[in-house]
């Protein structure tokens, strides 16, 4: 079977865009008992667009995507703030309609996805579970469309792949069966939580592509939790940098990256290997940013403020609200002043 750029089950689920937000978050906070791991994080995702989520380890990008689909771990809740999808509050859904939204209208691609196919069914045995579930396919039925998927997705000869089991097909093979799992039901939101880990390169470069060109046929939001800030800057419309569970910057990816206002964006760019014009690496030094998120714990003030090279007596006093800098452009940043405007 060829994969055309938008195959059969790409038509059937491919939906007309609205131009209200599809995901408002606002003022999210998520605590673990009395430690707050996300402290008021707001962001808004339109449909057809990419944002990006960024940080390191502990910044609390994973758990805010997670609480859309309320799988928080064991110990973890949301403590504030209201998360809207389709312009329904999420708190207000029963939890047999919040059910139906994960594999529904929101899909997600875990990490590592030999740890989450499951190892003793095939892969077709598993499409066709979720279309079942979600669409009320009969069995033949849910098998057509699992090979139509696996096409989309450009899994070669989808009629042998479909009774492989997961330790039979690489790992860009296996995130591919999870891209296509993802997509099943026709979601209007993908979340993809660091889709690429642990896959070589020019792997990683496939499955972005795979997943951009989904986004674009189907009308999907994407939100791309990554550390990665190559991929923000291929394949996101607006990133969001994260440190210590808070917002620090959000903007246009070019621009942020062209001037980076907090000082711990400009730390991560520092710390990161560049990707010019050429698409080559640069092959300067990289500087790594000072001590660990850790130091964040029980801060008073910015939370980054023990590891800024910028940080001065107020910044230990309070935590810096994120504020207009530039149309489109946010900081959390007391040093920014606005004489600083270009």
């Amino acid at each position: 079977m060829s994969a055309p750029l938008l195959s059969s089950a790409a038509a059937t689920l491919a939906r007309p865009r609205s131009i209200a937000p599809l995901l408002e978050v606002a003022n999210l906070r998520i605590a673990f008992g009395r430690q707050e791991a996300v402290q008021g994080v707001s962001f808004t995702l339109h449909e057809g667009e990419t944002l990006a989520l960024v940080g390191e380890s502990g910044s609390g990008k994973s758990l805010t995507a997670l609480s859309t689909l309320d799988l928080l771990p064991d110990g973890a809740a949301i403590s504030g703030g209201t998360i809207a999808f389709a312009g329904a509050d999420l708190a207000g859904l029963a939890p047999a309609a919040r059910r139906a939204l994960r594999g529904g209208d929101i899909g997600m691609i875990f990490q590592e996805p030999m740890t989450s196919l499951n190892p003793v069914m095939t892969i077709g045995q598993q499409i066709i579970e979720a279309l079942r579930q979600h669409q009320r396919l009969s069995r033949r039925a849910a098998r057509t469309r699992a090979l139509e998927l696996l096409d989309l997705v450009r899994i070669a000869d989808p009629h042998r792949r479909i009774e492989d089991y997961p330790h039979q097909l690489s790992g860009g093979m296996r995130q591919r069966v999870m891209i296509a799992m993802a997509v099943a039901a026709g979601p209007r939101l993908l979340i993809a939580d660091e889709p690429t880990t642990a896959l070589d390169v020019t792997i990683q470069a496939q499955v972005l592509e795979l997943i951009d060109r989904l986004r674009r046929d189907l009308s999907m939001a994407v939100l791309l939790i990554t550390h990665d800030l190559g991929v923000v800057g291929q394949w996101a419309d607006r990133v969001v940098v994260m440190y210590a569970g808070r917002t620090v910057e959000e903007g246009d990816p070019a621009a942020l990256f062209a001037r980076p206002l907090h000082p711990y964006t400009q730390g991560l760019l520092a710390a990161s290997p560049r990707l010019e014009d050429s698409h080559h690496y640069t092959s300067g030094p990289l500087v790594e940013i000072p001590g660990s998120i850790a130091s964040a714990s029980g801060q008073p003030g910015c939370a980054f403020a023990p590891r800024c090279p910028q940080a001065a007596a107020a910044c230990r006093i309070a935590p810096p609200p994120l504020r207009q800098w530039a149309a489109g452009r946010q900081v959390a940043c007391p040093r920014v002043l606005p004489e600083d405007l270009p």
